[in-house]
C-alpha cells in the first residue's frame, strides 16, 4: 500500500508542477484577494473538482466519457468560452499601486474555478490519460485507494501553496509591476489555450 501511495505522490507532483490555466487562476486569486481567507473559495472549489476527476479516473468512468467524440467536442468548446472570460478578467486586473484591486466575488471565483478544472480538457486528459491509466496497475482495493488518496492530497496541498505564493508575491512586490506582468502573461497563456481548445473542439465535432 505504501508503494501505491508513493507512486501516486510522485506522479501527481509531476503533473501539478506545470503552470496551466487552473494553477494560474488560483495563483492570481491568491494575489488579488485583499485577504488570504477570501481566496479560500477558489482553492476549495479546485480541490473538490480535482477530487471528482481523480475519483472518476480511478473507477474508470471518465475514460468512457472522453471516448464519446460529441461530448469531447462540446467540452472543448465550452472550455474555450470560459477560458476567454477568465483571460479577460485576469488581463483587466489593475496595478495594485494604481488602485485597489477589484477582487472577484465568491460566486465568480467558484464559477471560474469549476470551468478551469472540469471544463479544461488538459486537466481531464492528465487525469484520465495519466492518473487513470496508472491506477489500472492496482486492483480496486486498498492499494488503489492509497494511490487515489496521495493524488488528491497533492492537489489540495498544491492549490493552497499556489494561493499562498500569490499572496506573498503581492506583499513583496510593492510597486505592483511584477504582478502586473504576471497577470498579462497569464492572460495571454490562457487565451492561447482557449484557441487550442477551439481548434480541437471543431476537429472532434467534424
Amino acid at each position: 500500500m505504501l508503494q501505491a501511495f508513493l507512486h501516486g505522490l510522485i506522479l501527481s507532483i509531476g503533473l501539478i508542477l506545470p503552470m496551466g490555466p487552473q494553477n494560474l487562476f488560483i495563483f492570481s486569486q491568491g494575489a488579488n484577494q485583499p485577504r488570504f481567507k477570501q481566496a479560500i473559495p477558489v482553492v476549495v472549489t479546485a480541490g473538490i473538482c480535482d477530487l471528482i476527476l481523480i475519483s472518476l479516473a480511478i473507477i474508470g468512468i471518465s475514460v468512457m466519457i472522453m471516448a464519446i467524440p460529441i461530448l469531447q467536442g462540446l467540452l472543448y468548446l465550452v472550455g474555450f468560452v470560459f477560458l476567454l472570460l477568465i483571460g479577460r478578467s485576469i488581463w483587466r486586473t489593475p496595478r495594485v499601486k494604481d488602485q485597489e484591486v477589484k477582487a472577484l466575488s465568491k460566486r465568480k471565483q467558484i464559477t471560474f474555478a469549476i470551468s478551469v478544472s472540469l471544463l479544461n480538457p488538459h486537466a481531464i486528459m492528465d487525469t484520465v490519460g495519466v492518473i487513470g491509466t496508472n491506477a489500472v496497475v492496482y486492483e480496486l482495493s486498498s492499494e488503489r485507494w492509497a494511490f487515489w488518496f496521495s493524488c488528491v492530497l497533492v492537489s489540495w496541498v498544491a492549490f493552497f501553496a499556489l494561493a499562498v505564493a500569490g499572496r506573498l508575491l503581492r506583499r513583496l512586490d510593492r510597486s505592483g509591476n511584477a504582478l502586473h506582468i504576471i497577470h498579462k502573461l497569464s492572460a495571454l497563456f490562457i487565451w492561447g489555450v482557449a484557441i487550442y481548445l477551439l481548434v480541437n473542439g471543431f476537429r472532434a465535432l467534424s
